[in-house]
This record gives structure tokens, C-alpha cells and sequence, in this order.
């Protein structure tokens, strides 16, 4: 929409109220003046619709008169016509003008640092609150790739915390005392936990990755090995026995990556909530084909109430004795689509005192153990030279 000629501004109107020349403010005057007539004169070109030229001007005035302010009150009043997305844009325009008239020459060198403060104080004034802006972000539609984002930037180091601290506290680097072990042990915890975090927010916003597209031959006894190896610092740190029973047949057909994530999950989370006893986790031949999977933990338990939102994602826990993380519930949540994914289900028992069980049955059809490629017999000439 063309600009109304009633409302057309001439570029040499623009002025800012009245500094005495030859003051640093009546040098910021002339710069601010000289770059808001280039930033309309660009405008008056390109509008093509609202906001009028007028209305730019008005904001252009504004918006000189209060960085003129920044020097005078140590708190000037922000015009709330600044504070939009217009006023925003406005401001940055003036300021790449502003460093454009500057390389140009024509003004001295020390008022341009004071004067970019100037500006950047102005934009603070009127910029949206972080936590608005990065609201927005969450609503909008690259939300969920940004909080995908932000976990991947959490769990890179974390996962470099939980290496270095297991090294260090196994005496890879030196001899440690037991104060040194248990504060390794309290760091590898920490860092566990918010790795965990990390890693069920990226689960949760790419649910089509579960598991591997195609069942593979595996070892059960090795998926719990692993997922004991991880916890075990966790379980030491606190002082609770580990137990492990692997199941009679070992070698099946299934998603040993699905599984072992289930698996460390709830290991993780029984360790989490216990303060004495032990935790297992028993794999057992239900028969040929099915194996029942169970975690268990010898914690406080859970009452009905707590029972009826435990798979619920944003859960609160209150006045959980124990608890070192996350409120959410997004492990557990993760775990049930894990198990799903599996096509079983995710059962859980506790009661107050006694503790809490969670046990899955999976199909896994057992299959012949791989065989070792035979290595071949030297050569008696091989052998002499040995």
C-alpha cells in the first residue's frame, strides 16, 4: 500500500529536541539525527504497507530523544510504543547507520563507544524479557527442536563428566583417598542424573527412534552387565547392593538397544529412590520363548496417590526423601514407549515400606550363540619363527 501523500514527512523534519552544539550530547544529536534520515528516506522506498512513514518517524524520534536520555537520568522513561517488534527493528536500523556514517568519517572516534552503550542500554529498555522470548520459541513451530537443542548441548559434557569421573575414581590417574572416591562418586551421580534428563527429552521429541527397525541376535547377560557398569559408581556412591540374575537361556533375537534403555532408566531411578538395602534387576525364563524383566528396589515405596501420575510426564514428586534430580516424569514415561514399542507392557508394584517393583515380559526367541571365526593353526614355518 502506497504511503498517503496527506501523511508524507520530508526527511529533513526529522529532528530531536534541542542540544547545545558542540557538547558530546550535541554531537550524539547530529550522528542520531543523520542516521534516523537515511533509515526513513530507506523506508519511504520500501513500505508497502502499515506502519505509515509517519509513525517511523515518530518512533525514530523517540527513540533518539530516550538514548539522548541514557547520558542525562540514570533511568529514563521507555515510550511503550518502543517496546514491539517495530521499535526493535527501528533501533538495529539506526544503529547499523549510525556504524555506517561513522567509517564514512566525520565524527570523532571517542564518542562512538559511549554512544553504542548508549544503544545497547536502549535495547535492554525495550527488548523482550528472555523468558518471554524463549517461551515463544517453545510455542512456536521449531519448539521442540529447540528444547531438543538444548539437551544435546547438556548431555555432550555431561557424558564427558561421567567418563572423567569414573576414571578418576577407579585410580586411572593416580591413587585417590576415600574422601576423593566418595566426592567422585557424588560427581558421577550428579552428572548421571542430568544426562538421564537429557536423554529422555531427546527420546521424547524423537519417539521414532525407539528401537532398532529389526530384531538382532544378543546377549542378555551383556545388556545388564552394561547397564550395571554405568550405575555401579551411582550404587557405590550410596552404599547399595547391585544384583544381577541373568536368565538361564542367554542368547535370544530382539531390541537389545530398546531394552538396555528401559533398563538403565529404571535401575537409575530404583537407585535414585533408595537410601538402603539394594537394588536387582532379574531376568527370568518365563518359558522357550518369553523372559520376564524386573526391577526392584528396597526404597520407600509409593502410596496409591503417587501411584495414579506416575507415568505422567510433568509430574511433581513432593516430599520424596532421596529425590537428587528431575520432578518430571519423563524417564518412566520413556521407559512405558520403550516397552510398548517391545510390545509388552510396563507393570509396577510398591507399597509404603516394602518398596517398588516395575516388570515387563518381552518375546525373545532364543537363538544358536554366534561362532568365533576359528583361528587357523600356524605353519610349522610360522611356528619356527616364533
Amino acid at each position: 500500500m502506497q504511503v498517503h501523500q496527506a501523511m508524507s514527512v520530508g526527511v529533513s523534519s526529522l529532528t530531536v529536541p534541542r542540544v547545545e552544539r558542540g557538547t558530546r550530547l550535541g554531537t550524539w544529536t547530529q550522528i542520531l539525527e543523520a542516521a534516523a534520515d537515511r533509515v526513513v528516506a530507506r523506508y519511504k522506498q520500501d513500505v508497502a504497507g502499515p506502519p505509515s512513514v509517519s509513525a517511523i518517524v515518530s518512533l525514530l524520534i523517540a527513540l533518539a530523544t530516550r538514548i539522548l536520555e541514557t547520558q542525562i537520568t540514570p533511568e529514563p522513561i521507555v515510550d511503550t510504543r518502543l517496546q514491539s517488534d517495530l521499535g526493535r527493528e527501528l533501533l538495529d536500523e539506526l544503529r547499523a547507520e549510525i556504524v555506517r556514517g561513522w567509517q564514512a568519517g566525520g565524527a570523532p572516534d571517542g564518542d562512538l563507544h559511549p554512544l553504542m552503550r548508549a544503544i545497547e542500554e536502549m535495547r535492554t529498555a525495550i527488548g523482550k524479557p528472555v523468558e518471554q522470548s524463549f517461551a515463544a520459541h517453545l510455542r512456536g513451530a521449531d519448539g521442540v527442536e529447540l528444547l531438543r537443542s538444548v539437551a544435546h548441548d547438556l548431555r555432550s559434557p555431561m557424558t564427558s563428566i561421567l567418563f572423567l569421573a569414573e576414571a578418576l575414581q577407579r585410580g586411572q590417574s593416580g591413587a585417590v583417598n576415600d574422601v576423593q572416591r566418595r566426592q567422585l562418586g557424588l560427581i558421577y551421580t550428579a552428572a548421571l542424573g542430568l544426562n538421564s534428563v537429557a536423554s529422555d527429552i531427546i527420546d521424547v521429541t524423537r519417539s521414532e527412534h525407539f528401537m532398532e527397525p529389526a530384531p538382532v541376535a544378543f546377549s542378555v547377560t551383556s545388556v545388564l552387565e552394561a547397564v550395571q557398569d554405568i550405575v555401579r559408581p551411582m550404587a557405590e556412591e550410596k552404599q547399595l547392593a547391585l544384583r544381577l540374575q541373568p536368565p538361564a537361556m542367554d542368547q535370544r533375537l530382539g531390541h537389545p538397544v530398546a531394552l538396555s534403555r528401559a533398563l538403565l532408566n529404571l535401575t537409575t531411578n530404583a537407585l535414585k529412590f533408595t537410601d538402603q538395602g539394594h537394588v536387582e534387576v532379574v531376568a527370568l525364563d518365563r518359558d522357550t520363548d518369553y523372559i520376564e524383566f524386573s526391577v526392584r528396589d528396597t526404597g520407600r515405596g509409593m502410596d496409591p496417590a503417587t501411584l495414579a501420575t506416575l507415568f505422567d510426564p510433568m509430574r511433581k514428586v513432593n516430599g520424596r526423601a532421596g529425590r537428587l534430580f528431575s520432578q518430571t516424569g519423563l524417564g518412566l514415561t520413556i521407559c512405558r514407549k520403550l516397552v510398548e514399542a517391545m510390545g509388552s507392557e510396563l507393570l509396577v508394584e510398591a507399597r509404603v515400606g516394602w518398596g517398588t517393583r516395575f516388570w515387563f515380559v518381552l518375546e525373545l526367541p532364543p537363538c544358536p550363540p554366534r561362532r568365533s571365526t576359528p583361528v587357523p593353526a600356524p605353519t610349522k614355518r610360522q611356528a619356527k619363527a616364533s
